[in-house]
């Protein structure tokens, strides 16, 4: 009896924080310097005209994203160890490859944009800047154990209110900005075109795939008493509503926030005349003189808040991919000597993006090779994805709805038109 007032009183909290987790901050890392870098484009290009692209993908974000966390935490697998059970090691092999390869330059693209925004704001050498961004991400994640890591990921999505409050900065003719976004009227162009693909493969990328997989397992290893659910007799509906809260508040999250971003730089950069935009720090440096300082400060320490998330995010994307693959311990919950190989990749992936910034190689072209690999391991990772949620040999009965298989294919054959698109302009 003496309980019960306690447990009333924190049920709502506890409900809260655990409800928002992984899909949380897989949506908020989507929103990197990179791609926060082809929002400013958008915006500034094409000014309102491509709000809409922001609610098109949404759906399909949200389905792809449910599946790929559903697998994990059904499966108590990470997509790569998934992915081994189905199809050949070399095409696994293949893929993880194509993964790490694409995360390494968009670190890269990454760490340069927050040296570059932090120079802007307090000064100093960007390479220095970036160096401490890079060393710092791969510390915490050696160092400090999953438990404890996870709620400062939590916290690092709050940095991207800031392009929220931005947006309160400057003045926006709403009524036009919306009738854009919902009666949109389309330029039949090729750059048009080009920026709509840029905006979708920004949105669904294969690392998402794999860090919201694996961190399911994460979070089912932390409590002994967890286990598949799979493997469950009856029971485990809460734990799929729960993935189903988490993963639709972060997806809708993260197209927000993109939303806000092109809404910014159209009413500033675009009603000012400037429409070419290559960097996040660029964009933020351009604001400045239309704009004033407060927006363009809230905008450069927006790129620094979500690059701090997307990093570690990436490289351990990577890392979960390659050890799953070749059967080496995957988590961030061991101790860096029980888990060599996956700390490896880790530290490999974050000091291979840092030193690519000393190179002569183009940031730009580096995202779109990136945007490229990316395009060519999305497509049949999620065609791997579609069969593997629908077998019931693998997900028991907890085998998808009819309606999530139809958003999934449907995210699936968008994505395939956006890399052929993609492709062929890379080519042309």
């Amino acid at each position: 009896m003496t309980q019960s007032p306690r447990t009333g009183r924190e049920k709502p909290r506890n409900i809260i924080f655990r409800l928002l987790g992984p899909g949380l901050v897989t949506g908020a890392a989507d929103d990197d310097p990179s791609g926060i870098a082809t929002y400013s484009q958008a915006g500034a290009q094409f000014g309102y005209g491509l709000l809409w692209t922001v609610f098109l993908t949404t759906p399909f974000m949200i389905a792809i994203q449910l599946i790929s966390a559903q697998i994990g935490r059904v499966t108590g697998k990470g997509l790569a160890a998934n992915l081994s059970q189905l199809a050949p090691r070399w095409f696994v092999v293949v893929i993880v490859s194509l993964l790490v390869a694409a995360n390494t330059f968009n670190i890269a693209a990454d760490i340069g944009a927050m040296g570059e925004a932090l120079s802007l704001v307090i000064g100093g050498l960007t390479h220095e800047h970036a160096l401490i961004f890079a060393a710092g991400s791969v510390l915490l994640q050696v160092f400090i154990p999953y438990r404890r890591y996870a709620p400062i990921l939590k916290f690092l999505t709050l940095s991207l209110f800031a392009y929220v409050v931005t947006a309160m900065t400057v003045k926006i003719p709403w009524s036009t900005a919306l009738i854009s976004a919902l009666w949109p009227k389309p330029t039949l162009n090729l750059d048009y075109f080009l920026m709509v693909v840029a905006v979708l493969g920004t949105t669904i990328s294969p690392y998402l795939f794999f860090w919201q997989a694996s961190q399911e397992v994460e979070e089912m290893a932390q409590s002994k008493h967890r286990r598949p659910l799979k493997e469950l007799r009856r029971g485990g509906d809460p734990e799929i509503t729960r993935i189903a809260v988490d993963t639709t508040v972060g997806m809708m999250f993260s197209n927000a926030i993109a939303f806000f971003i092109i809404l910014t730089t159209a009413a500033v950069l675009n009603a000012g005349g400037i429409t070419n935009i290559q960097t996040a720090a660029q964009a933020a440096e351009a604001l400045r003189p239309l704009a004033g300082e407060l927006t363009f400060l809230l905008f450069a320490l927006g790129i620094i808040g979500t690059g701090l998330l997307a990093i570690p995010v990436l490289a351990g994307s990577a890392a979960y991919g390659v050890a799953e693959a070749f059967g080496w311990p995957a988590t961030l919950e061991a101790k860096a000597p029980d888990a060599v190989g996956f700390y490896g990749i880790i530290a490999a992936a974050t000091i291979i993006g840092f030193g690519l910034g000393f190179t002569s190689i183009d940031p730009i072209k580096m995202l779109i090779w990136s945007a490229v690999i990316n395009g060519i391991v999305a497509v049949p990772i999620m065609i791997v994805m579609m069969v593997i949620i629908s077998k019931k040999s693998v997900m028991g009965r907890f085998k998808a709805k009819p309606w999530l298989v139809g958003f999934g294919w449907g995210g699936t054959a968008l994505m395939a038109v956006a890399v052929i698109a993609l492709i062929w302009s890379s080519l042309s």
